[in-house]
């Protein structure tokens, strides 16, 4: 593999072969067959060494694409094996493990509430629990889209509702008084319980016999935004993050609009910039774009695109969701807002249809934005 200044010149011959038009796969292969196997920490190194004698960002940016490459063929292999602790089902069955020993440990102090003891801690215990919800919106926003693509409905139009069942058992046990309380947090932590078990002998095996390696190693690298809950993240999760924010086929690509001229990269940096969430819809009712800012208020997978916007909803949303669409698409409608409280925020959510000058329909967008604190602004804070 030579020295680590061999590996630099080898790296930097490389990037000067893609920016005469080397293909990416080509690229790979020449990397292995001159480097050999390196870690992604080396790799990334290799890069800053780069950055420090000069050469530009844009150049280096080209070869993330080929670490793109390097680490999905890892991972992909690491994937072919459930019980590899970096696959997703391993990982969700870690987090059921913890899951279920709160659970447990809350329904030990059930019998005390009788007597009026233990209220306190299983609130507590509850009130930890809550972080369930991230583990049922890594299965909505991850699993469930390449369970569709594989022809599998059931999850997302049954599974969605008993995630949603739970939800408003946490909030029905945490505002309940005492008196009603004993059997609210019993109510919840059976469902909790019965959750697990349908995800492990149900829903899990399931996504095994019909889910690729290749569908498993893009779960992984999506749950590395999602985050994880009580379980430590696993190897490889910070790669896969860095990987995600820095690979683009497109970046230096301008695109051409009536007031202006921006390259892709600008524009990514521009849409991601903005103090709201947009998803773009399609005229199909096909999810197509999402920006990606650093503060998102609901969780947004890539696995979505592609997606319909029926299947990203709860079952209980669908009607509202269909009319709102149904009014976009024949003109009687333009927009619709919403506003809800949720966990001490407000949450502003609107739709806006898009259409041609023409009037024909393009497809809709969705504007979310968290307004807490502009509820709060007072007076002016002028620039001089």
């Amino acid at each position: 593999m030579g020295g680590y200044e061999d590996r630099k010149r080898i790296l930097k011959g490389i990037l000067g072969e893609l920016h005469a038009g080397l293909p990416l796969e080509e690229a790979k292969k020449k990397f292995i067959a001159e480097i050999g196997t390196v870690t992604s920490r080396e790799i990334f190194e290799l890069e800053q060494s780069l950055l420090e004698d000069g050469v530009p960002a844009e150049e280096i940016k080209k070869f993330c694409n080929v670490h793109a490459l390097l680490f999905d063929s890892s991972l992909e292999k690491s994937m072919a094996d459930p019980a590899d602790p970096r696959h997703p089902v391993a990982l969700f069955k870690a987090e059921n493990a913890e899951i279920r020993r709160r659970v447990e440990s809350a329904r030990a102090l059930l019998p005390a509430l009788k007597d009026g003891k233990g209220g306190d801690w299983v609130r507590n215990i509850i009130e930890e629990l809550r972080a369930v919800v991230r583990h049922y919106e890594r299965k909505e926003q991850l699993l469930f889209p390449y369970l569709e693509k594989a022809g599998f409905y059931g999850p997302s139009k049954v599974m969605w509702g008993k995630h949603d069942e739970v939800r408003g058992l946490f909030k029905t046990a945490l505002a309940a008084p005492p008196a009603a309380f004993p059997a609210a947090a019993a109510a919840l932590l059976e469902e909790l319980d019965g959750m697990i078990f349908k995800e492990e002998s149900i829903l899990f095996p399931t996504a095994l016999e019909k889910l690729k390696p290749a569908d498993w190693a893009e779960i992984f690298r999506e749950s590395a935004q999602a985050g994880y809950i009580f379980i430590d993240p696993p190897e490889g999760v910070d790669e896969a993050r860095d990987i995600a924010q820095n690979t683009g086929s497109l970046s230096g690509a301008v695109v051409n609009l009536p007031s202006g001229d921006l390259s892709v990269t600008d524009l990514t940096a521009l849409l991601n910039a903005l103090p709201v969430d947009l998803t773009f819809v399609d005229a199909d009712d096909t999810v197509k774009y999402f920006s990606e800012g650093k503060d998102r208020v609901f969780l947004r997978a890539r696995s979505i695109i592609g997606r319909k916007v029926q299947n990203c909803h709860p079952p209980q949303s669908l009607g509202a969701v269909q009319k709102i669409l149904d009014g976009f698409r024949d003109g009687t409608k333009s927009s619709e807002e919403f506003w809800i409280n949720m966990k001490g925020r407000v949450i502003h959510i609107r739709y806006f249809a898009l259409r041609e000058p023409g009037g024909k329909y393009l497809g809709s967008l969705e504007v979310t934005q968290d307004i807490t604190g502009i509820k709060k602004i007072e007076g002016e804070k002028r620039l001089a």
